[in-house]
């Protein structure tokens, strides 16, 4: 059997189990609340009790695992219910009156009586007096005593729960009419502020009405000054009004004397408003005249041109520079033409010793003497405006809706760049045929300009540099830079040619002109070479475009003029050892040979009449493509040195135009639309 617990130690394991039960249901610190204890406190209450549990007796301590004896249990509670224990009977009437004294005497233990806080009401008394203290061996009356304590505190429990309760509703009400106030609150600042923003606005309107009416009183003052000086003005006028009719009485009787005079200029100017119109008659009739004259003159002036060649070849010796040997004096002689020294030179012969030519007695050979015939041959002595007379006229017809084409070529050093650019430091007699040129035509359209025609000009420059077009026009990072420019195509269908990248500058004046020459001078590419210090090593193609226009009588004409310096053309030495800079002057020298003999194919092509032209095989015959047609007056100037010892290459240049100047391409035609 297992063995019973004493009642004592059952009372003090339920006492010990109950023990949570006082246990304050909230933290929240609600005002009003009497009660709240921690556990600490509540096992400072239990104390007493546990000393009184121990005074009973010397009763062996059993351990809490130990089962408990069926006389005395628990049962778990719920809120606002209380198990009562089942305590076993004992028969005897002393047990029973044991128990009776215990319960009447027994005290309230401090277990049982949770702390309290300041300002907070003690619990309430059993029966509304406080209980004696009971002896110690009367358990169920302190089992009594708990029971009614523990009662009274759930019922503390419970009301402080419903006032928490309470004071939380009242804290939902008080959050919610704070939200309400709150939104209110910002609804009314909202409101202030604009309430604020308009007062501010008024202040500033009420500014400037202030600033208004003071400005409108200063013009009210003004306008009654000025009106004070309107009727001194008033009385003035009508004296002068006086003084005005007495003035219109006389002219009215003058009128009538005049009116019969305008009765007799009327007819007057009947008849000369006759005459006007006959006279209009006769000026449209004399424009019409002066136009056909004027296409009379275009289609003359363009027969004389074809009668010329519409390939010519001129012929330009340099004169001897200073610190050069002077030639021998047969060396070179114009022979006079058929009407004398009076007719221009057109003809030159060179005279070439050959020292590896020798006869049987051992003497030197005789010279040979080649002759050479072109259109028009310029001794050393001839200046550049004698050149330019010569080409002004086909520089004209550039004008009038032709090609043309000029350059001039010739060995390195023999005078085609100062021929085409002139000489340096601006002097008007060196002056080349690119600035007389344009100043020629500058000029003409000016006085074309009387008879309807308008005429516009853009100018381009640019270098073949080793089979590489360069931009000489252009300025800043794009200096050097011929990867950029392609020759192409102004449009689909178009036969008209353009460089890409290019600039294009219109002009207008021999100033911008100028402008454009110093910066082309300054970008093309030059260098040393056995035959001359600056040499140029490219070829240089000005060119003008020219658009022109006939208004009145919807005529159009446009032209392209080629002014062309080009490379000097000098044959490569097979002998010659080459280093670093001697081989980039080769690869130059086969650069320009070679475009240099394209340019003899494609003008041998158009006098055969080819069906194909090797425009291609180079840029500066592809550059050049329309300039070189059978629509383009074409001329070539063949520079050559009056030295000795250049003879070779004068020879090499002379025989080349020879070439060139008994080449005949077709008849050329305006572009006119």
């Amino acid at each position: 059997m297992e063995p019973q617990r004493s009642p004592l130690l059952e009372v003090k394991g339920n006492i010990e189990v109950k023990r949570p039960l006082v246990k304050a249901p909230s933290r929240l610190p609600l005002p009003g609340s009497r009660f709240k204890r921690g556990p600490d406190q509540m096992e400072d209450a239990l104390e007493p009790e546990k000393k009184r549990t121990r005074g009973l007796g010397t009763a062996p301590k059993i351990a809490t695992s130990r089962p408990r004896a069926p006389a005395l249990t628990t049962v778990p509670q719920t809120q606002g219910q209380t198990a009562a224990p089942k305590v076993p009977k004992k028969t005897g009437p002393r047990c029973s009156t044991a128990i009776a004294t215990v319960l009447k005497n027994q005290k309230p233990g401090p277990a049982a009586v949770p702390a309290q806080k300041p300002g907070t009401a003690a619990p309430p008394m059993l029966g509304g007096k406080k209980p004696s203290k009971r002896p110690a061996w009367d358990l169920k009356g302190q089992l009594c005593d708990l029971t009614a304590e523990l009662k009274c505190y759930r019922e503390r429990t419970q009301t402080l729960d419903q006032e928490n309760q309470q004071l939380r509703d009242q804290l939902r009400e008080a959050q919610q009419q704070a939200t309400v106030l709150g939104a209110e609150r910002r609804t009314l600042e909202g409101e202030l502020a604009r309430v604020q923003a308009q007062a501010e606005q008024g202040q500033q309107e009420l500014g400037n009405l202030s600033a208004r009416v003071l400005e409108l009183e200063e013009r009210l003052g003004t306008q009654e000054s000025l009106v004070q000086e309107l009727q001194k003005e008033q009385l003035g006028l009508q004296e002068e009004r006086r003084g005005l009719a007495t003035r219109l009485e006389e002219q009215e009787r003058r009128l009538q004397t005049s009116e019969a005079a305008l009765s007799g200029s009327q007819a007057e100017v009947a008849s000369l408003r006759q005459e006007t119109v006959a006279q209009a008659a006769l000026l449209a009739e004399r424009g019409e005249r002066l136009h056909g004259l004027e296409m009379e003159r275009r289609r003359l002036h363009n027969q004389l041109q074809e009668l010329k060649g519409n390939i010519r070849v001129f012929c330009r010796v340099r004169p001897v520079l200073p610190g050069e040997p002077t030639p021998s004096p047969g060396f070179l002689l114009f022979p006079s033409g058929p009407g004398g020294p009076s007719d221009l030179p057109t003809r030159l012969s060179l005279s070439r010793s050959d020292e590896r030519r020798g006869t049987l007695s051992g003497a030197p050979a005789p010279p040979t003497r080649h002759d050479f015939s072109f259109d028009r041959v310029f001794p050393p002595g001839s200046g550049q405006d004698e050149v330019f007379e010569e080409i002004a006229m086909l520089v004209q017809s550039a004008l009038d809706g032709y090609p043309v084409c000029i350059f001039a070529y010739g060995q390195t050093g023999s005078g085609k760049t100062f021929t085409m650019e002139g000489g340096p430091g601006g002097d008007p007699q060196v002056e080349g045929l690119i600035p007389r040129a344009l100043r020629h035509l500058f000029s003409i359209a000016q006085e074309l300009g009387g008879q309807g025609w308008t005429y516009s000009f853009v100018a381009s420059y640019v270098e073949i540099y080793n089979e590489t077009v360069r931009d000489l026009l252009a300025t800043g990072t794009r200096k050097g830079q011929g990867g950029e420019c392609e020759i192409r195509r102004a449009g689909p269908g178009s036969e008209e040619l353009t460089v890409t990248n290019a600039r294009y500058v219109p002009v207008s004046c021999e100033k911008e002109v100028e402008a454009l020459l110093h910066l082309a001078r300054q970008n093309r590419a030059v260098a040393r070479t056995a035959q001359n210090e600056r040499s140029s090593r490219s070829h240089s193609v000005f060119q003008l475009q020219i658009s022109g226009e006939h208004a009145a009588r919807g005529l159009q004409c446009g032209a392209p003029l080629s002014l062309v310096d080009l490379a000097g053309s000098e044959r490569l030495d097979p002998g010659l050892a080459l280093g670093p800079g001697e081989r980039e002057r080769l690869r130059e020298t086969q650069a320009i040979n070679s475009s240099l003999s394209t340019l003899g194919l494609v003008i041998m092509a158009l006098s055969n009449k080819e069906s194909h032209v090797p425009y291609r095989n180079s840029k500066l015959t592809y550059l050049l493509q329309n300039s070189l047609g059978g629509s383009a007056k074409m001329l070539m100037f063949v520079n050559i040195s009056p030295l000795e010892e250049n003879v070779s290459e004068s020879l090499n240049s002379l025989r080349f135009a020879s070439k060139v100047n008994q080449c005949v391409i077709g008849t050329a035609q305006a572009n006119r639309k």
